[in-house]
């Protein structure tokens, strides 16, 4: 199959492009770069299955293919922030111009949707039944908001065209080409591990999140779009173990051997409308696709952490 990846020089976006090339399909690549990165899948350029694409699709594109996973977005608070307009759009616009490229080549559609479509969630863990607890006008509404949009015209082009789209809701996830610098619990975490300095926690830690390790998020991308009977679902993907943002920091200083010390910091205006609580449910998940996590939190960070070792943050 020929299999368009939107975003694909990301994070997740270049994890699944490496699993769509081991699966034997072929992969066009389409990314602008605005906070994805060519070093993300410069092992996979040259390669004849797979061709990079330099484009905003947030600006009119047709690009033939036999499945879409749209990823593109920024999807970390310094990226959103940093390019709120675009983010706008390209969850957006961006959505619009996908889903019209699979409906005129008559192609399966996925749309990366996020947990932050529950916002700051009043029930917890978050099923996909749940519809949220979202700021429409906050700081976060450019990336929160965008998405539950996307979302809305994925559904329409499923009801009004009979396109074969499904969503799926990722939840915190993790993993090496995970940027440093993005503002991740994680990344942030470990680099300020390595580095020997202080390991910052906003507010007193006692907010809870859930990670997953991306090669367990990958099988379930993968899965969501190939499996049949997904058509028109909305599906969680996420790790529901469930730790505080403290253990988290104190977990991550052991592993890495760290002598940093744990700092809490006051919450910043740029994180306001942060969940307090994060878990996903992935009943459904389990039920559709047999899928749920096979890395464990300490294993999957032990994998990242030797990957920033490789990079020289240390």
């Amino acid at each position: 199959m020929r299999a368009i990846v939107t975003g694909g020089a990301g994070f997740i976006g270049s994890h699944l492009c490496d699993a769509l090339l081991a699966a034997g399909h072929e992969v066009v690549c389409v990314d602008n770069l605005l906070t994805g990165s060519r070093d993300n899948i410069a092992h996979l350029e040259g390669q004849p299955r797979f061709r990079f694409v330099n484009h905003d699709v947030a600006q009119p594109l047709f690009v033939d293919g036999d499945v879409y996973f749209h990823l593109a977005s920024p999807a970390s608070p310094v990226g959103f922030r940093t390019y709120p307009l675009e983010t706008l759009l390209v969850n957006s616009l961006g959505t619009y111009h996908l889903l019209e490229s699979a409906r005129k080549a008559g192609g399966r559609f996925l749309m990366a949707s996020t947990s932050e479509a529950y916002g700051d969630p009043l029930v917890h863990p978050q099923s996909e039944e749940y519809w949220g607890n979202v700021n429409p006008v906050g700081v976060r509404a450019c990336y929160d908001e965008s998405k539950r949009f996307g979302e809305a015209l994925t559904m329409e082009y499923v009801r009004t065209y009979d396109v074969d789209a499904r969503i799926i809701r990722i939840f915190n996830t993790y993993g090496p080409r995970n940027k440093a610098d993005d503002g991740r619990i994680v990344p942030t975490f470990i680099s300020q591990a390595l580095k020997g300095e202080p390991i910052t926690v906003y507010g007193d830690g006692s907010q809870t999140r859930s990670f997953c390790y991306v090669s367990d998020l990958v099988d379930g991308i993968m899965l969501a779009m190939f499996t049949p009977g997904t058509k028109g679902e909305v599906i969680n993907l996420g790790n529901p173990a469930e730790y505080t943002v403290m253990q988290f920091a104190e977990l991550i200083k052991v592993l890495c051997g760290s002598p940093s010390p744990i700092k809490t910091v006051p919450l910043p205006s740029s994180r306001h409308g942060d969940p307090m609580r994060r878990r996903p449910d992935i009943s459904k998940a389990r039920r559709l696709l047999g899928w749920s996590p096979k890395v464990s939190v300490e294993d999957g960070l032990k994998r990242t952490i030797e990957w920033y070792r490789n990079q020289g943050i240390a």
